[in-house]
């Protein structure tokens, strides 16, 4: 158990902590740290967000402890919101007056008025987010735990302060929050909560996608995601929000023939893959790897189940589900669609011979992503077979081997062949025209075949070569 004394020695010792105090002391204002802060101090996680209520004008406060900072603070007031902040060293300090709140039920927007320290833990959204430590002279250090939140946390889990179902109905985004913090923290849902979030859930709808996919993407970055997949999809949440990721769900079997559940699948595809990367993205092209699977499945006695198709066709899809999601439609989507679309190629290269001329292609279509490419190949291992994985894996640091081997003769990625479509043309006399592509066009396969080196020279030989098939003749200077 955490003391007081504990509390106040970090107040001295940390000087944006100190001055807050002394400054809410002298001017006589009741001010307290409230929310995430106490909770990571509880836990013992660093926080570099630090958020203060007091009972009156935030901003009025933060304009106090801004002079007394000097020049090394940053202020900011919103007006609107009656909130200001300052950047302070690595420190982001948060200030706001004590509030109570009312809610209309088309509107997650709270209709808010003055309140007091009680009113606004109140209007928290879980228990271990709804604590504070006083920096006042008569409560210093203390701890005010008016829900049990330092209970809950030693318990490892998430509770609503008030009735759930009135907490998710005012404000159903603290649904999606109350998943995030259970899948962040790996702490269970209190049942009454998570019934609750399963009668609510369809209040999402007046929530906007992009604070749903905010939450979405947190979750994503937890330490092991998979946890806050499996309560979104058991409250029916992801059915909601991520359709085409539960039509992954399930097995069928015919003539005593099934296939692996890919939904269950997925998720072991990205628990592996967070476990060598913090990357959203690189995250995300695992979530979104086998997402056509469905629509591609096919049975025959012959072959039994199959997939044909499906990193194409789930390649294609990523743009409409980014966009429904309000994820950005730029280089970070053309990135997770690279690394879908070609997700299949490394492991056919473990399944075969590898030739240089495979190596080589695929270092020209997958340019700098390789290394990400054959982070997502190994994540995809998931068999409980542990000779089968080995195997897999050994065959992978093969072909890892021989990407690099080739990559250090060829330099072959992101190469542009050494013949350009100008060289072509002021060479053979012609209009830009689709023989100048296709000449450069087999200058490139060339390359990519190994029956030319990537050089200039052995490139206008070849150049000149096909040139002269097609009857082309050389411009005299």
């Amino acid at each position: 158990m955490v003391k007081t004394a504990d509390f106040r020695e970090r107040i001295a010792k940390q000087e944006a902590l100190r001055v807050v105090s002394e400054i809410a002391q002298s001017a006589d204002i009741q001010t307290y740290i409230v929310g995430g802060y106490v909770r990571d101090l509880l836990l013992r996680r660093p926080s570099k967000d630090i958020d203060f209520v007091c009972v009156g004008s935030g901003i009025a406060l933060a304009q106090l402890v801004h002079r007394a900072l000097g020049d090394k603070s940053k202020l900011a007031v919103y007006k609107n919101f009656g909130t200001a902040s300052i950047h302070y060293e690595d420190y982001i300090l948060e200030f706001v007056g004590a509030r109570k709140e009312s809610y209309r039920s088309d509107s997650r927007k709270p209709i808010v008025e003055d309140g007091t320290l009680e009113d606004d833990q109140r209007r928290r959204d879980f228990t271990i987010n709804a604590m504070s430590i006083g920096l006042n002279k008569s409560d210093l250090g203390q701890l005010i735990d008016p829900f049990n939140g330092q209970e809950d946390l030693e318990r490892q889990i998430i509770r609503t302060p008030l009735d759930p179902n009135e907490t998710f109905n005012d404000d159903p985004l603290r649904i999606m929050r109350a998943i995030r913090f259970a899948s962040q923290l790996v702490f269970d849902i209190e049942p009454d909560t998570f019934q609750a979030i399963m009668d609510y859930k369809d209040r999402l709808e007046i929530i906007s996608m992009e604070r749903i996919s905010d939450e979405l993407n947190k979750i994503i970055l937890s330490p092991k995601p998979s946890y806050g997949f499996n309560l979104l999809f058991h409250s029916g949440i992801l059915k909601i929000i991520f359709p085409e990721m539960v039509a992954l769900q399930g097995v069928k079997i015919i003539d005593g023939q099934g296939h692996k559940d890919n939904f269950y699948h997925t998720l072991g595809v990205l628990d592996n893959i967070s476990l060598n990367t913090d990357d959203l993205w690189l995250r995300w092209a695992a979530i979104l790897h086998d997402i056509a699977k469905p629509a591609t499945q096919r049975y025959s006695k012959a072959s039994g189940w199959t997939f044909h198709g499906h990193e194409d066709l789930g390649a294609k899809w990523i743009p409409g589900i980014f966009k429904r999601l309000k994820l950005p439609l730029n280089e970070k989507m053309k990135y997770v669609q690279k690394l879908v679309r070609l997700h299949l190629r490394p492991i056919a290269l473990v399944n075969e011979v590898v030739t240089d001329s495979a190596i080589r292609r695929l270092l020209f279509e997958a340019g700098d992503d390789i290394d990400d490419l054959m982070t997502l190949c190994k994540a995809d291992i998931t068999s409980k077979n542990k000779e089968k994985v080995k195997r897999y894996r050994n065959n992978f640091g093969d072909v890892e081997q021989k990407i690099k081997d080739v990559e250090a003769r060829d330099h072959i990625r992101n190469f542009n062949p050494p013949i350009s479509g100008e060289e072509i043309i002021k060479t053979f006399d012609l209009e830009p025209s689709r023989v100048v592509g296709d000449i450069k066009a087999e200058i490139k396969e060339a390359i990519l075949e190994g029956r030319i080196k990537n050089d200039h020279a052995e490139a206008y030989n070849l150049m000149i070569e096909i040139g002269k098939s097609k009857g082309l003749e050389i411009k005299e200077n």
